[in-house]
């Protein structure tokens, strides 16, 4: 009993201390200067920022997430985690429900529906896991109490309240990630802000709530960042003995090399490609000491930007490639389903 008694007295004084931290946001001088800086930009006036930093509720464990060490995968057990059998159910299911936005799309943005689709399973499994932070909190969090990445935080913090105002939604409502990710799409603020598009015409972005946005905002964001309708993503390649990848794999998020000039590196593609193409060198350990390399190309390289990994740009191409082939195949089925039979008209009563 004693030692709940002091669990519980601790809770509370460090709920109290937290209460008291909130409370003294407002007044900390670099919230101050913050705001001042809004308001002389002359997007904000001082009330309403005033109103949202009063009501901020500061997340210590959010800093405790950041502060734990990155550990990177190997891709024998990172893939499983993203191609599945519950993400493919749902994205085959998904794309029956939303045949006709992702088509229409393709059509504007040159993005086919499988991309959109991997994507969308891959970040949110299809609006299930989009986060539930605010990101009010979230985003002040990090911006007035990580240094390290608090110039980031604060720039990111900056669009998200512009877009709130943009889009008429008060932005202690709006929920996400612990970092700012935000929506079906998990766009951050500056995402959003030059890429989420109206796709449904109600006048609003909503990558929350309305798939249609979500659809729409993935497709043209990967049409800005150059994808190319039809081409390949990635391709085999075989490391030619005594070639020393090392540089060439630590600059695999830059697309300046050709084929023809990786071929002079011992780097040859085990696939059709054209020398003067632009690729990547992708190294992927299927097994443990067991590396695979492949070539990346413009389109893998679109994919790394919308998340900044080789692993994620290769389950997103594998999940996409089979979507669309069960996708295809469920259709085909559904094709062929002879019409219902049609009841036999009774004869009237004389």
């Amino acid at each position: 009993m004693k030692r709940l008694l002091m669990a519980a007295a601790l809770a509370g004084g460090m709920i109290s201390s937290l209460a008291q931290a909130d409370a003294a946001l407002l007044a900390r001088p670099d919230v101050q200067r913050y705001i001042d800086e809004q308001v002389a930009s002359g997007v904000f006036n001082r009330p309403e920022l005033e109103a949202v930093f009063a009501n901020v509720e500061l997340k210590p464990n959010i800093i405790a997430i950041l502060d734990k060490p990155a550990t990177s995968r190997p891709w024998y057990q990172f893939r499983g985690s993203f191609y599945n059998e519950r993400l493919l159910k749902n994205g085959v299911a998904f794309w029956q429900q939303h045949a006709a936005t992702l088509q229409r799309a393709e059509q504007v943005y040159g993005v086919p529906p499988e991309m959109v689709v991997a994507i969308l399973g891959i970040e949110t499994n299809y609006g299930r896991n989009t986060g539930s932070f605010r990101l009010a909190d979230a985003l002040t969090t990090i911006a007035f109490n990580y240094p390290r990445r608090a110039e980031y935080f604060r720039g990111e913090l900056t669009e998200f309240l512009k877009l709130s105002k943009e889009e008429g939604i008060d932005p202690l409502t709006l929920k996400g990630s612990y970092a700012g990710a935000m929506g079906l799409p998990q766009f951050m603020p500056s995402s959003f802000r030059k890429w989420a598009v109206d796709f449904d015409g109600s006048g609003h972005r909503d990558i929350w709530n309305n798939v249609d946005d979500a659809i729409g905002s993935v497709a043209h964001y990967f049409q800005l960042q150059g994808w190319r309708h039809g081409d390949d993503i990635i391709i085999p390649a075989a490391v030619q003995p005594g070639v020393d990848v090392s540089g060439l794999v630590a600059d695999k998020f830059n697309l300046h090399l050709t084929v023809g000039e990786l071929k002079a590196r011992g780097i040859l593609p085990q696939a059709q490609v054209a020398d003067n193409v632009q690729a990547v060198l992708v190294p992927l350990e299927t097994a443990p000491g067991v590396t695979e390399y492949w070539l990346g190309l413009n389109n893998f390289y679109v994919i790394t930007r919308y998340n900044k990994s080789t692993l994620y740009a290769k389950v997103a191409q594998e999940l996409a490639g089979e979507l669309r082939l069960r996708y295809l195949n469920a259709q085909a089925l559904q094709s062929a389903q002879p019409a219902a039979a049609q009841p036999e008209a009774s004869t009237p009563a004389l």
